[in-house]
């Protein structure tokens, strides 16, 4: 099956009520996801929650207890090794062959990819500072790191799947990775990652689906997750205000008032809190806009309003 089989609308990555429990424990339940060609995809959630199980039954290196997965339009596990041809990744717990120099490990997977764009190679090299002279034994986390995000970039993939990419690398560094990941999305390519670091997640993701304990609770937009968050708005008025004239507006929460200074909460749009601070005379207004961290504690919280 060629690469013109999946459509620019289609998803590249789908699954349907894709479970697996290792025996009585379960490690993912029901997942229905779909991932679009060209856009980056985050997939978020703590240890345990069911990300890197997602990765392992995409790529076939576990078998799923029911449901099914594709890939490319492909079965993982009866299309295995296109799939593997035209899909690259990078491991969270990345095991590399420590006795190898990294000049040596990355010909030694260009060989067994079928060659790849030296140049290109050498390029991903530069931008990221790798150290290829040495035995990987004696490399930091970090520069190991380096090494296997040039593996995983280098044969440049219809798909780019990472767990965990940025772990270990300086900041300078991991702004070079966000650049070659805009590159990816650019090319018209796909990269699927899961990431604890949320600022990354923020900086490089079109959308982001939430795990929770083996189930998948959404799948947004980052904007549209934003634009829903909460915001924590602060007014500074001319004189002192009434806590009685907010403090029962809709989606207005956590209303505290000192003298002529309003600190609030706001789920979703802010239009009621809007109309009722217009009656008084405003000197400043405050806003603590949400990141994606508060977003992403708000859905994993036990009893929120969103895990809820």
């Amino acid at each position: 099956m060629g690469v013109d089989t999946i459509s620019d609308n289609q998803a590249v990555i789908q699954t349907h009520d894709l479970t697996k429990y290792y025996g009585p424990v379960r490690g993912l339940e029901r997942l229905n996801l779909e991932v679009r060609r060209g856009e980056v995809f985050g997939f978020l959630g703590p240890n345990g929650a069911g990300k890197t199980t997602t990765i392992r039954l995409l790529l076939d290196f576990i078998r799923p207890t029911g449901g099914t997965a594709s890939v490319l339009g492909l079965d993982p596990r009866r299309h295995s090794r296109e799939v593997r041809r035209r899909v690259d990744y990078l491991p969270g717990d990345m095991v590399l062959y420590d006795k190898m120099t990294g000049s040596q490990l990355l010909s030694y997977l260009a060989h067994l990819r079928g060659g790849v764009d030296w140049e290109f190679v050498g390029e991903l090299v530069e931008r990221l500072q790798c150290n290829l002279s040495q035995p990987i034994r004696s490399l930091s986390r970090g520069n190991r790191q380096k090494i296997g995000l040039v593996q995983a970039f280098m044969k440049r993939p219809e798909i780019i799947i990472m767990d965990e990419p940025t772990s270990g690398l300086d900041p300078l560094i991991q702004q070079e990775f966000y650049g070659m990941v805009e590159e990816v999305r650019a090319d018209g390519r796909t990269v699927f990652m899961s990431s604890h670091n949320m600022p990354e997640v923020e900086r490089v993701c079109d959308r982001v689906g939430i795990i929770r304990q083996g189930e998948l609770i959404t799948v947004e937009d980052v904007h549209a997750l934003k634009e829903r968050a909460l915001h924590q708005l602060e007014f500074h008025f001319a004189a002192p205000v009434p806590e009685e004239a907010f403090s029962t507006l809709p989606g207005v929460r956590d209303v505290t008032v000192e003298d002529a200074v309003l600190r609030c909460t706001v789920i979703g749009k802010p239009d009621a809190l809007i109309k009722a601070v217009a009656r008084f005379e405003v000197l400043k207004l405050i806003s603590h806009e949400p990141n994606l961290e508060d977003i992403f504690l708000s859905y994993y919280s036990e009893g929120g309003e969103h895990a809820a």
